[in-house]
């Protein structure tokens, strides 16, 4: 029994090794920029005292951060969107062809193993896709690719493969051009593809592109792929002048400082004697940036998503010390004009009953001696009362009757109080108010200063 407890002692301990390697190794492996998305989304999303459980007992809504841009590609049927993918991530996941491959959309990003998810399975992966749903048989057209490439920045990246736009009477299973648009309000970059061969032109693809730039202008890049296939230098500018302007044509894309790097993929060179320059690179530029873009707000974000929890929290503490002032008051209203109203109900039933009463039957009932004391008593309320002519009194009792209702009213009216919070709810604010200032700011100023860092020398 020694033997074998040993033996499963020692295994335990080399697989919770074996873990705390695993869990080191992805750690080191990632880069300070994931890293720091990481700890950003961990600190919206994760434990009881998450900013975004904070907000929602506060009343706030919070998003969470995401921990990947989204870049989605367009482009008419051939443009080049799949190979660009596949050189990016250096590893072949979106089948490339003549023929229009890409017939949905088709979600690529970076895990811990490689994964092919179907339409359900991507809805469940990426809840925002819910939303998308309304459009007629999508789900069927949803897929998303999951690989454990690291190469250039892909860790921070989802790109978004879009269907081969096509003219004519080229059917989708769906409304394509509203599907994209809904994407394109999602995504971070759009780029937009043009090959030199026929299909730049594509009226599709320049509706959606018109339509695009209406909301998400900033967000697109124009690109011509393929560029190793237009020709000579000469033809390339040609195809270059002719795809402007027939964009510029269009009134919202009219636009000067018109930009469109020429690209093409390297291994896929059909002609080495016609090489040009590639401006690939450019795009991962253009990737680079939008992700320090993003980061960058993310981290501004935080900090302004602290200070308005702490604003929150200050003034709903603020409001229940409000509170609780009002609620004195009331009571001191509610004790004074309570008192009132039973004082002169006393005195009024103290003078109907004593009025009926004769000091000869109280005798008779308590004794003499208690009934001399009664009397004695209430002669001041008696004479005070003998004071109202005769002709008088019953409208002088329904004016007291009145009053006393007055009084019981206004003890009502002004005794309402306000609602408080309890003293372990107001512990719990004030905890997580020193959280948010303590923990959490000094994190993200940390988070800053290592983004920074990378900057310096």
């Amino acid at each position: 029994h020694y033997f074998i407890q040993s033996n499963l002692s020692v295994a335990m301990t080399r697989r919770g090794a074996t873990r705390l390697a695993r869990g080191n190794t992805e750690t080191l492996t990632q880069s300070i920029n994931e890293v720091i998305l990481q700890e950003c989304h961990n600190l919206y999303t994760e434990g009881d005292d998450s900013l975004i459980n904070i907000g929602e007992e506060l009343g706030l809504t919070i998003e969470p951060p995401r921990k990947k841009i989204n870049i989605m590609l367009i482009g008419n049927h051939s443009a080049g969107k799949s190979s660009f993918i596949n050189w990016y991530i250096e590893e072949t996941i979106q089948r490339t062809g003549v023929a229009i491959e890409t017939q949905g959309f088709t979600l690529v990003t970076s895990g811990k193993r490689r994964e092919t998810l179907t339409g359900t399975a991507t809805v469940h992966f990426y809840p925002m896709l819910k939303e998308l749903l309304s459009t007629d048989k999508i789900i069927d057209y949803l897929a998303t690719e999951v690989t454990t490439s690291k190469q250039k920045k892909f860790p921070l990246i989802t790109f978004i493969d879009t269907p081969g736009l096509v003219d004519g009477e080229m059917l989708y299973p769906f409304n394509v051009d509203e599907a994209i648009e809904w994407m394109g309000r999602k995504c971070d970059l759009i780029f937009v593809f043009f090959d030199p061969i026929g299909q730049a032109l594509c009226k599709r693809t320049l509706n959606i592109v018109e339509h695009l730039n209406e909301f998400a202008g900033d967000k697109m890049r124009f690109y011509l792929s393929k560029a190793d296939t237009a020709g000579t230098e000469t033809d390339r500018q040609k195809v270059l002048m002719q795809i402007v302007q027939e964009l510029c044509k269009r009134p919202g894309l009219n636009k000067t400082g018109f930009d469109m790097p020429t690209i093409y993929i390297p291994s896929l060179v059909q002609n080495e004697k016609q090489r040009c320059v590639n401006q690939i690179e450019e795009v991962c530029s253009d990737v680079d940036k939008s992700i320090a873009h993003t980061l960058q707000s993310i981290l501004n974000r935080l900090d302004k998503d602290c200070d308005m929890l702490v604003e929150k929290i200050d003034e709903t503490l603020l409001t229940d010390s409000r509170h609780g002032r009002h609620n004195m008051k009331a009571h001191s209203w509610w004790l004074l004009f309570s008192t009132m109203g039973y004082g002169m109900l006393l005195l009024l039933l103290t003078q109907l009953i004593f009025s009926i009463l004769t000091p000869s039957f109280l005798s008779s009932v308590s004794g003499a001696e208690t009934a001399t004391l009664v009397f004695t008593t209430i002669q001041p309320v008696r004479e005070l009362f003998s004071l109202i002519p005769e002709d008088n009194k019953h409208f002088v009792f329904a004016a007291l009757i009145g009053t006393n209702l007055l009084f019981f009213l206004l003890a009502k009216i002004l005794s309402r109080t306000k609602p408080r919070l309890s003293s372990r709810t107001k512990k719990t604010h004030t905890n997580r108010r020193r959280l948010i200032v303590d923990t959490i700011k000094i994190k993200q100023g940390d988070m800053y200063s290592k983004y920074l860092a990378q900057c310096g020398e």
